[in-house]
């Protein structure tokens, strides 16, 4: 689990259909370095990868062909910057929103315009395994920054977000042009509610059951007389 708070960023050294290599920026958290371990979750442009092997400079992940069919990873050029976050720790502060790292699809950005105190940035979404969860108002993950969706129109095939500059300097959202290809996560609340409003009547749930089966069985017992041998049924003799 992430936040979508980027911690530094880093360089992509070499990936092949199995592991992906990547070199941290000199500027990155002392923590940071000195708190990875083998096996830990961290998320390279808003993708959950697992570290396989610690570097003097880096780090080696491992990938799936799934991660690079679904993600801009296998697209992305030798020293290509990307954004990286350690997975949440217990008792570390909650920012942003709950990220899984699990890549929805692929959007475009369209525009990006710098504004009074802000990057206004603008996003189509062909795929719509991601557009259906975009709302205005609502959380989305790009290159695995926590962004809030400024406006969309109905589908979500279209979508802006407000950024600002601390976030565009220290993410590699400065570095997109028109048409550069993003990781996008809608919100996991989202999901859960669709999936329930879609398929909750449709499923029968053994606690639903259960539930209704004591139910039933109370109201029976609340209506029959109280006698010796429904006291003795019920352990009272």
């Amino acid at each position: 689990m992430f936040t979508g708070l980027i911690q530094t960023t880093g360089t992509l050294q070499s990936l092949s259909d199995h592991q992906i290599q990547i070199a941290w920026s000199a500027h990155a958290p002392v923590a940071f370095k000195t708190t990875m371990e083998l096996g830990d979750s961290i998320a390279v442009d808003g993708v959950c990868l697992t570290v396989t092997q610690i570097l003097a400079n880096g780090f080696v992940a491992a990938v799936s062909p799934e991660t690079l069919r679904r993600t801009t990873l296998a697209h992305q050029p030798l020293n290509a910057t990307v954004n990286l976050e350690a997975s949440l720790r217990a008792g570390s502060k909650l920012g942003g929103h709950f990220v899984t790292g699990h890549i929805d699809g692929v959007g475009y950005l369209q525009s990006a315009v710098a504004i009074a105190n802000a990057w206004e940035m603008a996003f189509t979404v062909p795929d719509t395994r991601v557009s259906r969860y975009i709302v205005p108002k609502g959380s989305i993950a790009i290159n695995g920054v926590s962004l809030t969706v400024a406006d969309c129109n109905a589908e979500g095939s279209w979508f802006t977000v407000a950024v600002i500059p601390l976030t565009y300097a220290e993410t590699n959202l400065q570095y997109l042009t028109s048409g550069s290809p993003v990781n996008l996560e809608g919100d996991v609340l989202g999901k859960y509610v669709e999936k329930f409003l879609r398929l909750g009547p449709a499923i029968a749930h053994p606690a639903s059951e259960a539930l209704e089966h004591w139910e039933t069985t109370m109201a029976e017992d609340r209506a029959a007389p109280i006698t010796s041998a429904f006291l003795a049924e019920h352990g009272y003799l």
